[in-house]
């Protein structure tokens, strides 16, 4: 039984996973350090507050306050960090990448037509040039 599981764990995946997970975690801190310390006070800056928390919050009868800007504060932090996350690491590894297969001299592959849309595009094809 704990060979079972020493063989389980010691799996490529597992560890693959493990890894990932902690490397995000690291990676996570760093990308809401940068919305909370850079942007947020950069929109701070622009439009007087850090977050828009006390941004038209509706009171009902029952004393329930209903929080746009609570909502609103979580939308742009999501947005911040989607796009810190796209041009901090999509964008370079992407480029990276590029850069690497045109050194090594790697095209993309084309995609396979299917036969089917081929011989359909034939067709409409053949259709344009009999009434033209």
């Amino acid at each position: 039984m704990l060979k079972g599981f020493r063989d389980f764990i010691m799996q490529g995946n597992v560890v693959d996973l493990a890894v990932a997970v902690v490397i995000g975690a690291a990676f996570g801190a760093v990308i809401n350090s940068l919305v909370e310390n850079i942007l947020m006070p950069l929109i701070a800056a622009l439009v007087g507050s850090p977050n828009f928390d006390n941004f038209l919050v509706l009171t009902l009868g029952d004393g329930v306050a209903i929080k746009f800007g609570v909502f609103l504060t979580v939308l742009v932090n999501f947005i911040l960090v989607a796009a810190a996350i796209y041009f901090i690491v999509v964008v370079p590894m992407k480029r990276l990448t590029e850069m690497r297969q045109a050194r090594l001299g790697i095209e993309e592959p084309e995609e396979e037509i299917d036969p089917q849309v081929a011989l359909l595009a034939e067709i409409r094809d053949e259709l344009r040039n009999r009434t033209a």
